[in-house]
């Protein structure tokens, strides 16, 4: 069909994961239960049989960002080449139609646009009768994603479709009429992605009352791998709704807009589904293991819920919870692997993670570009100077305590060379003087643990600390 045949033909575009790669519904739950948690889940409670209504109710809590949400670039590539060809196009979505007019605007269409307007839901049928009631059985061509819009592309003139699944493409074979496919699916290499497992390496953390314990055993190992395991699927269902509730913060960072549910690559849809399979699993493998690995891990899970939606907004308040997070981890090894947690233990990592936690804003503020506050979180720029005098003071704090240690008479019944394992202390003490110095800099990635397992003279200050234990201990 040559450009003059298609300048009297309206192309119409669907908004949800076709103009944009993400759902403005879900994005609009996932900005309001972040912003006022308790009104979004008394609206969707509700008005979830009342889906206009819920979506007008959402939108109004939301304040979402439409300029930020990201679009397919093959679909506005089309609409582009569409406008040249002199063709009327026009978003319609079954979006709340506040937010479809403001996207008609962004991509340069105006505000002629046909959405749900809090009675009506313009979804499948619905949107059917109202295109083809404005435009003709057949007057126009159809741009869309998903299996509601079979009911569209039957009174379009033309489909046209954005990365269809296998079920949808054989949907398409029985519509007797033309089809064309743009755009490729979602990677699954992206949604691996959303797991984060490169922080999986923190849980090696599991592993220290073991060790702490002096205890080798093929028995033990198996059973702090169990934890692992269970800890690990938990540690990205959290990250998967860090990075919902993140969305709008992540797409203004520098570097954090090219995370998968940020970026697009993947439907916030999927990810809450993957979310959901991985908090299912952690709590399942980790009842097997038992009832009590199974509650810490419940723990953790609620805590880490808690800090995303309200506890990372409160200065101070959020690197505690982060080390409180963190010492979760060596209390579920602990459990695991069947080992008394030492008191003296426990009042030595508290505070390096802390300290480790002071770290990670520093980080952060050290790669802001202004004296406003971080987005999503507490601090600015004007707090490096007191979260550099909580971070040397909780490693000085870990210090002594581990000072005092090497004096106790737990030391000295596991350790046959004490000075050694005070000599270990300086080994630590460089560690965490680097760690600091560092952080202040600006001079690591934005998680210190990661960054500490990855940091060569780091690693070989540990290593140092390492040896000098197993020496004291009388292994090597």
């Amino acid at each position: 069909m040559n450009d003059k045949s298609l300048a009297g033909k309206t192309l119409v575009v669907d908004a949800d994961g076709t103009l944009l790669a993400t759902d403005m519904l879900v994005e609009c739950f996932w900005a309001a239960l972040g912003k006022q948690p308790v009104a979004c889940l008394f609206v969707v409670a509700r008005s979830f049989t009342k889906p206009a209504i819920l979506k007008q109710r959402l939108a109004a809590l939301a304040g979402l960002n439409v300029g930020l949400l990201p679009r397919r670039p093959e679909v506005v590539a089309f609409i582009e080449q569409a406008r040249r060809q002199g063709r009327h196009v026009i978003v319609a979505s079954g979006s709340d139609q506040g937010l479809v007019k403001i996207l008609s605007e962004a991509v340069g269409l105006g505000n002629d646009s046909m959405a749900s307007d809090g009675q009506i839901n313009l979804t499948s049928t619905r949107k059917a009768a109202a295109l083809e009631k404005r435009f003709g059985k057949a007057g126009f061509d159809y741009i869309g994603d998903s299996r509601a819009d079979i009911a569209v592309w039957k009174s379009a003139d033309k489909a046209i479709v954005v990365a269809p699944s296998r079920r949808l493409t054989k949907s398409l074979a029985t519509l007797g009429k033309p089809v064309e496919i743009i755009g490729k699916p979602m990677r699954w290499a992206d949604l691996l992605r959303a797991f984060r497992p490169h922080q999986w390496v923190k849980n090696v953390l599991l592993f220290l009352p073991l060790l702490a314990a002096h205890r080798t055993d093929l028995t033990g190992l198996l059973l702090v791998l169990w934890g692992i395991a269970a800890f690990s699927a938990a540690a990205s269902s959290i990250y998967i709704v860090n990075d919902l509730l993140d969305l709008e913060a992540d797409r203004l960072h520098e570097t954090k807009h090219r995370r998968p549910f940020a970026s697009g690559a993947v439907s916030l849809m999927t990810g809450m589904f993957a979310g959901f399979c991985l908090g299912a699993f952690a709590l399942l493998t980790a009842g097997l293991h038992s009832w009590q690995l199974a509650a810490i891990i419940a723990v953790y899970m609620a805590l880490s819920l808690s800090y995303s939606l309200i506890l990372k907004r409160l200065r101070w308040v959020d690197v505690a919870v982060l080390a409180a997070l963190y010492t979760l981890r060596v209390v579920a090894g602990s459990i695991a692997a069947g080992v008394a947690m030492s008191g003296w233990l426990a009042a030595f990592i508290f505070p390096i993670f802390l300290a480790l936690g002071c770290v990670k804003r520093l980080v952060e503020l050290g790669k802001a570009k202004d004296d406003n506050r971080l987005p999503g979180r507490g601090y600015a720029r004007t707090d490096r100077g007191d979260l550099l005098n909580i971070g040397i003071t909780a490693a000085v704090g870990a210090l002594i305590v581990y000072g005092l240690y090497t004096y106790s008479s737990i030391a000295l019944t596991l350790y046959s060379h004490p000075w050694e394992l005070r000599l270990a202390g300086v080994a630590v003490a460089f560690w965490l003087m680097r760690m600091i110095r560092r952080g202040w800099q600006g001079k690591m990635d934005y998680d210190p643990i990661v960054f500490a397992l990855r940091d060569p003279l780091g690693l070989a200050f540990i290593a140092t600390g390492g040896i000098l234990l197993f020496n004291a201990a009388g292994v090597i």
